[in-house]
């Protein structure tokens, strides 16, 4: 696909193929995809955990319903901010640099055949801060993606909507 089909393809997908197992290798291209996202100040304040444990997904899940797609989905990718890492003219940042890497990560997958479903965490503290301790980090939860063989086909959802555009010419 061109990047104008998959921007078109990609979908929130809430069913996955129960059991696919997805190879190293593509985890690897799409975590190279959200890393090569643009940052403030090239500060790339983020970082990623892979999780298949099914015992970890379900625990995921308690913390949030909103994920509960992990039941089916091959493996959640955690994206964390790191806003320790952006010095003071680009402080403040990592979450719409995380949001790029997200992006990223979901343009990837869907080019490589898989379906993807971008939970959010942050800002809601107390879900950041169950997930920090189940996963031991001190970085930011921002978001839980799931990915794995989508199992359904849903409509698209984004559509242009001229009147949200204003042409200053």
């Amino acid at each position: 696909m061109n990047t104008s089909e998959v921007i078109r393809a990609r979908r929130s997908i809430r069913k996955y193929k129960e059991n696919f197992v997805i190879p190293q290798k593509d985890i690897e291209t799409m975590l190279e995809a959200a890393m090569m996202a643009p940052s403030a100040c090239n500060t790339r304040p983020w970082e990623f955990i892979v999780v298949e444990n099914p015992a970890i997904k379900e625990q995921i899940i308690e913390i949030s319903p909103h994920t509960s797609m992990l039941h089916t989905a091959s493996l959640a990718i955690v994206v964390c901010g790191r806003p320790d890492l952006q010095e003071t003219i680009c402080s403040a940042f990592w979450p719409q640099d995380c949001g790029a890497a997200i992006e990223n990560l979901l343009l990837q997958a869907t080019d490589l055949g898989y379906g993807t479903c971008w939970c959010g965490f942050y800002p809601v503290m107390k879900r950041v801060e169950k997930l920090q301790n189940l996963l031991q980090v001190s970085s930011i939860p921002l978001a839980v993606v799931a990915v794995g063989k989508a199992e359904q086909n849903p409509d698209a959802r984004g559509f242009f909507e001229p009147s949200k555009v204003t042409y200053l010419k």
